[in-house]
């Protein structure tokens, strides 16, 4: 890939940097373009942002368009025009609708400028999301052949958009990358958060990680979780995400009302979040639709954990034969693998851990990220430069 001492090659455009799977990714991706030396900068809709700081070292600058509200888009637009006017990108990349619209934007200030969007989720059921959603999706849809190229984090989501009418043509599929050298087997790790929460060694312990939305299945979680608890003793849950306070009060108490209390722990948030991977004996995945490429799966497996997930975007080919893949909605699924994986000898799960572990070194490390964007977003960088 070429590199230049004066231009940008790459904008990328987001909504903010608190933290989640597109972001984490984002943020990934930009530290592995500093890297390699590769000139990129970022913006972002609103100034907040908890993963922020990662980037403060890198080579990358981050320029915030000021968006005061969700409504003020002449503002973020005149101020996105101004950025790219300024910095002359090679490309714009958009990650996620509202960023991938305000994007084509730009090919108006810099013609010569491509555009490139990114898809993160799969079969989204839009009815169960507000009106503005549903309009931001079918702009998007309309929009999309005015995308130089459309890049998909998985399978399920370039098959999901193409029968929604996006141009096949123009679709590519980039899967996450996840940082193996950051997510590794460490017992020493998982012991400290066990002691951190009071949960026994000896205690079985069930984990989910991700935002409190109807899409990620918690209700199935904690239902299996009532099941799973007939069957086993000493067996502790928990659940890391946050979410609407209004969502969050309606789980804890059906949580209450299963009888959960005394086994189940809720956390807004955990970090670093390999220490909590590494406690666990299970991780799971209960989302119903809308996955993509689930991070958490390949995190979870990067640390040698054998996982459970539902049959949602490419969660089956993530996982494998290293752990268990259930249907969207089987409770009594979700109770059986996880019986399976729990009661499994001791030298089966030890070839699982190692199995996982390697599965993820070997299909979805950050470096396969950054050289497969790099050799796909190649064509789009101006030629003639050396690398």
């Amino acid at each position: 890939m070429p590199v230049g001492n004066e231009s940008i090659h790459f904008l990328f455009l987001t909504r903010s940097l608190n933290y989640g799977g597109s972001q984490r990714q984002l943020v990934e991706l930009l530290k592995g373009l500093a890297k390699r030396k590769v000139p990129a900068a970022l913006a972002t809709f609103y100034e907040r942002g908890s993963m922020r700081a990662e980037l403060e070292e890198l080579a990358a600058s981050v320029h915030c368009l000021n968006k005061r509200s969700r409504w003020d888009v002449i503002g973020s637009v005149i101020s996105l025009c101004g950025l790219v006017r300024r910095l002359q990108p090679a490309v714009v990349h958009g990650y996620l609708g509202s960023a991938n619209l305000l994007a084509l934007v730009c090919k108006v200030v810099s013609p010569r400028t491509k555009v490139v969007w990114g898809i993160r989720a799969s079969n989204m059921e839009l009815h169960r999301y507000g009106w503005l959603d549903r309009v931001l999706y079918r702009l998007e849809r309309t929009f999309a052949p005015c995308a130089d190229l459309i890049i998909a984090n998985s399978k399920a989501g370039r098959d999901y958009a193409v029968a929604c009418g996006f141009p096949a043509d123009r679709l590519v599929i980039i899967p996450n990358g996840i940082d193996v050298q950051r997510f590794h087997p460490d017992q020493d790790a998982g012991r400290e958060f066990r002691a951190l929460y009071g949960i026994d060694t000896t205690d079985l312990l069930i984990g989910s990680v991700g935002r409190l939305d109807p899409m990620k299945g918690h209700e199935n979680f904690l239902r299996a979780a009532f099941l799973f608890e007939k069957k086993k003793q000493n067996v502790r849950f928990i659940c890391v995400g946050e979410g609407p306070e209004r969502y969050k009060k309606q789980l804890h108490r059906l949580s209450l009302d299963l009888g959960l209390e005394k086994n189940m722990i809720w956390l807004d948030a955990f970090h670093p979040i390999e220490r909590f991977y590494n406690a666990l004996d299970v991780m799971t995945s209960t989302s119903l639709y809308g996955e993509g490429f689930p991070n958490v799966i390949a995190e979870a497996m990067a640390c040698g954990i054998s996982c459970v997930a539902t049959d949602v975007g490419d969660s089956k080919m993530i996982v494998g034969d290293t752990g268990r893949i259930v249907h969207p909605n089987d409770r009594e699924g979700l109770v059986s693998a996880w019986l399976e994986l729990t009661d499994a000898a001791n030298a089966v799960k030890a070839e699982r851990k190692q199995a996982a572990r390697q599965r993820v070194e070997r299909l979805f490390g950050l470096q396969q990220l950054i050289d497969t964007f790099l050799d796909t977003l190649e064509p789009f960088v101006t030629p003639g430069e050396t690398t």
